[in-house]
């Protein structure tokens, strides 16, 4: 493997693993890798990026998901819907400004919100729990609907779980 492909490849595996904001990580790999002194001062062309922002896109996709698990509700990296909603828009910030097409992602956690929510309540309404949700209704409302469901899609009495 090439100096380049490896510096690359590793640089891939910090975004990969890096915390909430994983564009914050991507802009410091490129700036170790084109000018950090200590960097390897590498000419990086545009075909090189998009592993790089691929990565970005997963990472995010990752950490929304996350707070969508009911199964991570009572872990310590739980962080909540309304991380999930404020990492979804910084999401699709990064991918517009990169022209980069995110519906099967969207998709996706459209599906996984759906299957939280009904849980949610259902353990909720059985005593089982008390809610997790930590935003109020009109910002899931809204993510919903970025999300492309309508109020309609979301199960009757939902707005009980909000704060």
């Amino acid at each position: 493997m090439n100096d380049k492909k490896f510096y690359l490849s590793e640089e891939i595996l910090i975004i990969r693993h890096s915390g909430e904001i994983p564009e914050v990580t991507y802009h410091g790999s490129l700036h170790y890798l084109t000018e950090d002194p200590e960097g390897p001062h590498i000419d990086i062309a545009r075909k090189d990026l998009l592993p790089l922002k691929t990565e970005v896109i997963n990472r995010y996709r990752t950490i929304i998901l996350r707070d969508l698990l009911p199964e991570n509700r009572d872990k310590g990296l739980y962080r909540g819907v309304a991380r999930s909603i404020a990492n979804w828009h910084r999401l699709c910030k990064f991918c517009n400004k990169e022209k980069r097409e995110i519906s099967a992602i969207q998709e996706e956690i459209a599906e996984t919100f759906l299957k939280f929510i009904r849980q949610e309540l259902n353990d909720v309404n059985s005593g089982n729990r008390k809610s997790c949700i930590n935003c109020d209704s009109g910002a899931m409302s809204a993510f919903a609907e970025d999300l492309g469901l309508s109020s309609e899609n979301l199960p009757p009495g939902w707005q009980v779980l909000c704060k």
